[in-house]
Parts: structure tokens; sequence; C-alpha cells
């Protein structure tokens, strides 16, 4: 693939070479055009590990999405670009794992294999623990629906890295639930085991706090799955601890759009 230097820039195909961008690089791309065609890559014995391949990468992506849909209320403010496929990357981690299935139809066990997304940040270029330093615990109830974040008394002044112009931040504790995904021979398609629970989350907010001041008592956040679900055995749970940063103008509080930063702390 060619990195596109000079100053001629162009849509479509010139010649044999096509020119295109690339959704989070900076610059432009070139390649040459052609390859196998629609039905080659459909029907073609040569290309059956091919669409193993894209049947399973399917299955990633939708499965990624999944953690996008439960956390979509954080995910503007929190997330870069390039987050979709990282989360499908590290799906595909996941799905190497079953040793259950053939190839092309392994499953996502996510349920089995939690390492691959405890400590993922959202926003790769904003790392949680660069930003808050203060001692905390993390505690999930026996039942699995519900999640408590709770900090001593603290002085924020001392234990967060606040961006220039912030006078208030409020803490975040947010759990959502992900499915373990199986290929469905009937529909063709990766499904969540257990589509009832699968997505659902709670997003638990502390008030707003002055940076300035020191915290005289403790803090807890507690967040809890809406209608007091039975939590299954085919599903895990992402407890969520993040921190947004805001200004104080007047009465009012405006959230910043850098700054803010949400790590995938525990799964339970």
């Amino acid at each position: 693939m060619a990195r596109q230097t000079g100053p001629l820039k162009y849509k479509g195909t010139l010649g044999d070479i096509r020119h295109f961008k690339i959704k989070g690089l900076t610059g432009h791309f070139a390649g040459m055009i052609g390859g196998p065609s629609g039905e080659q890559v459909k029907t073609g014995a040569e290309f059956e590990r091919t669409r193993e391949n894209m049947n399973e990468f399917g299955g990633c992506a939708t499965a990624g999405k999944s953690v996008r849909v439960g956390l979509s209320q954080l995910m503007k403010q929190m997330s870069d670009s390039q987050l979709t496929g990282r989360l499908t990357a590290i799906m595909k981690k996941i799905n190497l794992e079953d040793m259950s299935e053939s190839r092309g139809y392994r499953a996502i066990l996510v349920s089995t294999q939690r390492q691959y997304l405890t400590g993922l940040n959202f926003n790769k270029n904003v790392s949680l623990d660069g930003i808050f330093y203060a001692p905390y615990t993390l505690t999930s109830s026996p039942a699995r629906d519900s999640s408590s974040f709770s900090l001593p008394a603290f002085n924020p002044m001392n234990f967060i890295n606040a961006p220039a112009g912030a006078t208030h931040f409020r803490l975040i504790n947010a759990i959502s639930v992900i499915s373990d995904f199986a290929f469905n021979s009937t529909s063709g398609m990766y499904e969540a085991i257990d589509s009832k629970l699968n997505e659902s989350s709670n997003v638990a907010y502390s008030g707003y706090i002055d940076l300035s001041a020191p915290i005289a008592s403790t803090t807890t956040i507690t967040s809890t799955l809406p209608g007091s679900p039975t939590v299954s055995a085919d599903v895990s749970v992402l407890n969520c601890i993040g921190i947004e940063f805001y200004q104080q103008v007047g009465a009012n509080y405006y959230l910043f759009n850098s700054g803010n930063a949400l790590k995938i702390q525990n799964i339970f």
C-alpha cells in the first residue's frame, strides 16, 4: 500500500491505481485495483479459508458492537476513532481460543476469556491510570447484578491530573452485559447466546466535585442492572470506571470534549 505525499489528490481511480483514505489515519493512500470477483470469493474452493475468516470476523464485529451499544451513553466523550477496530480485534483473540467448533464457526466465549477485555481503555490516547491515582475499591454483588465504586477521603489536587481549565469532575461507575456469541446455522449469523441480557447496562455518576477542595468523606457510587435480572453463566458483566471533567460557569457545568477517560477495570 502506497502513501501519497505529493500535492495531487483525486477520487476514484487513475489508470490501475485507486486513491483512498483510511479512517483514523492521516494522509492519503493508493493501491492497485483488481482482485477476485465477489462470486469467486463466495463459491471458489480456493477461497474456503477466506470465507471462514470472513464469517468469524463478522461475528467478532457483532460482539464488539454489543460492548459499544451497552455503553453508548459514554462512547461519544470516551472513545477514540479506532475503538471499533480494536474491539473487533480483541473479540477475534477470544474467538481463536474456542476449540469446540470447526474453523469458520468458532464461538466467542467472553465468559471464559475475560482477560482480553480487562484493562481496556476506550480511548487509547487517554489512559485512566495516567489521570486518576486515588485509592479505591470496586466490589461486585454475589448476584452479579451490581457494583460499588468506593473511595475514601482524598485531595483531588494530589490524585487527579486534570486538563487545563477544568474546575470540577464526576466519577463514573458503569456496568454492561456482554453475552457469549455462537454461530446459528439456521440464520447463518453469529448471535448472542443470552440475547435478553446482552447489552443491558447502567451508568452511575458521583456529584460534581470541586477539583480544588479536599473531599472529607467517603464517596460511593453504586451501579445496578435494571430489573434485577438473573445473570446467567453465558454472560459477563463489564465493570467500567471513569472520570469526566467540567468547567463551571455560573450555575452550569460544561463537559470537556477531551481529557475524559473510561476503562474496563473488572469483569464478573
